[in-house]
């Protein structure tokens, strides 16, 4: 059974930094591709960024314009994100998931970017 555990989010000003990390478990998680997806209150999930089971490459959706890099140690089944120079756009729960559509995804976590 995928469990996804999501953590790192916080409170941070327009410009900080955040990690995000996922936590895996209950499936062969490195032959899975990880995403990231992020929703806000009264909308859908969003895709934020994917990485292959290799992590040979990463993907970003066109709103990350360098500012996040997803990363995973498939030693310790974790996934990483790393959020710098935060907007207030970026104000969201995020989760990790199976696929773009948030399978798996766990209780998420809150990004707050305010000033």
């Amino acid at each position: 059974q995928v469990q996804l555990v999501e953590s790192g989010g916080g409170l941070v000003q327009p410009g900080g930094s955040l990690r995000l990390s996922c936590a895996a478990s209950g499936f062969t998680f490195g032959s899975y591709r990880i995403y990231w997806v992020r929703q806000t209150p009264g909308e859908g999930l969003e895709w934020v960024s994917s990485i292959p089971p290799d992590g040979a490459t990463r993907d970003y959706a066109d709103f990350v314009n360098g500012r996040f890099t997803i990363s995973r140690d498939n030693a310790k089944q974790m996934v990483y994100l790393q959020m710098r120079n935060l907007k207030p756009d970026d104000t969201a729960v995020y989760y990790c998931a199976t696929d773009p559509w948030g399978s798996g995804r766990g209780q998420g976590t809150q990004v707050t970017v305010s000033s």
